[in-house]
């Protein structure tokens, strides 16, 4: 199922670019995969092999009535091959190439408690400065972490938190034992 999302989302990705409409369907793809993740209905209709493709076209049509001529192909072309079940992969692999593309990085700034805004802040900051990146900047509170904090910038986790640090020493004690 990833290599399927690969290859769909690349494809939608470079057709975007060439139209110039990446902006576009990027924000379309992810309201309707938003759209069908918060549908059970819409779920049963897109995925079941139950509906036909010529339906499940039909649907698309209605529901991104005056949408983006690439993106209501490309999704006509998942009902049709019945990939529709790898919207919600496609839809997050899309999302990566556009970040690549716009040079952006999600970073989450998970803390036991709250942390001021400024602190959070300089945090985005410093990565923004090391990565040349702009970054999109979340802060997150999970009393589970004990203290300290757990930084994900893209796909890297790093975790400084008690949490990791008492389940480390717990592994070694175990070991030695």
């Amino acid at each position: 199922m990833e290599e399927i999302a690969k290859v769909y989302s690349g494809a939608l990705f470079d057709v975007a670019k060439e139209k110039g409409s990446l902006d576009e369907v990027q924000q379309q793809l992810g309201q309707f995969a938003d759209a069908v993740a918060e549908d059970r209905d819409l779920q049963v209709f897109f995925f079941s092999p139950y509906f036909s493709s010529a339906e499940k076209r039909d649907g698309i049509a209605k529901a991104i009535e005056g949408g983006n001529p690439e993106l209501v192909n490309f999704l006509e072309l998942l009902a049709e091959k019945h990939r529709m079940p790898a919207l919600f992969r496609i839809r997050a692999r899309f999302d990566e190439l556009w970040d690549e593309a716009n040079e952006r990085l999600e970073v989450t700034v998970t803390s036991a408690i709250e942390l001021d805004p400024s602190i959070v802040e300089s945090i985005g900051a410093e990565i923004e400065r090391k990565t040349g990146k702009t970054i999109e900047l979340k802060s997150e509170v999970d009393d589970s972490i004990v203290g300290g904090l757990v930084l994900q910038v893209g796909n890297r986790v790093l975790d400084a938190s008690v949490a990791s640090r008492l389940d480390k020493l717990r592994r070694e004690v175990l070991q030695a034992a």
